[in-house]
């Protein structure tokens, strides 16, 4: 769940981005004293250099401590709705889901905005009262780098071979939505190389998942992209990229790994489950029907 936060870590994880729109930001107050808040956005066209505003989403609902009112809460997502569709938006969604996850990043979740949490009663009940429909799931996954061991394997052994490994932090962002989402956060880029074509044939990103990371005792990565070349899919790639990446970051005191995917994804799954990833949380993407 989102936690305890200041006014300087709201800043940086919703008010500062450069899309930010004060006006999707809707305060509920009573004798002028807030008592909750809506935030609705957008996510980018095609060509990520612009927002899209066709398709938009409820990225947060929250009320104060007792003041849990369903009748508030309607009454804020209702807010959030007349606005997406004032921007234009003809599809409405609740819950951060990639690619509409700029906001609230390292405050609610994890490794990505997994949707609405299981745990987010509020926003999940209003939703539902309101119209909206559960159309995906999204599994959180956890791995303890402590007990992790790489894989020996021959196909591991060819890969060390045939490829290196390139490690970049703070890569540049390459489009404008990139920059809008991770710019401003700790990343760390690992590209596997093959030598033969001088050619990056797979890479994984990772951030700190900060302050999240900070609250709960434990220095946790998050890997929140992971792409492997056509061609080289099936050979191992991604497993050994990562098992290098986890290696690397334990050495530098990173002692779990985070990472979400979607539940029908079954082939990232598998590669998680081999890599010892365990479900901790599941968040829902809901739509307006």
């Amino acid at each position: 769940m989102l936690q305890p936060i200041s006014a300087s870590l709201l800043e940086h994880a919703v008010f500062s981005k450069m899309h930010f729109d004060r006006k999707g930001l809707i305060v509920a107050t009573q004798d002028e004293i807030p008592i909750g808040f809506v935030h609705a956005g957008f996510g980018p066209n095609e060509q990520c250099t612009a927002l899209d505003t066709s398709l938009g989403t409820t990225c947060m609902l929250m009320l104060r401590g007792g003041q849990e009112d369903l009748g508030l809460a309607d009454r804020l997502l209702a807010a959030s709705e007349d606005y997406l569709r004032g921007r234009g938006a003809s599809v409405l969604y609740a819950g951060g889901i990639q690619p509409m996850n700029s906001f609230y990043l390292g405050l609610y979740g994890g490794s990505e905005i997994p949707g609405i949490l299981d745990s987010n009663s509020l926003l999940r009940e209003t939703c539902l009262e309101r119209g909206y429909r559960e159309t995906s799931q999204i599994p959180i996954l956890q791995t303890d780098l402590k007990t992790f061991r790489p894989s020996l394997s021959r196909k591991v052994r060819q890969l060390r071979q045939q490829t290196e490994i390139v490690e970049t932090i703070d890569p540049v962002s390459t489009t404008w939505w990139e920059a809008c989402v991770w710019g401003a956060m700790q990343r760390d880029l690992f590209q596997l190389v093959d030598r033969s074509q001088d050619r990056v044939v797979a890479t994984a990103s990772f951030w700190d998942i900060q302050p999240l990371s900070t609250s709960w005792g434990v220095c946790t990565a998050g890997l929140f992209d992971l792409y492997v070349e056509p061609d080289w899919r099936r050979r191992g790639a991604a497993n050994y990229l990562l098992s290098e990446a986890f290696r690397k970051l334990h050495s530098r005191g990173v002692s779990a790994i985070e990472v979400q995917t979607m539940a029908t994804n079954e082939a990232a799954l598998a590669l998680y489950g081999q890599l010892g990833f365990a479900e901790i949380d599941r968040g829902k993407v809901f739509r307006k029907a």
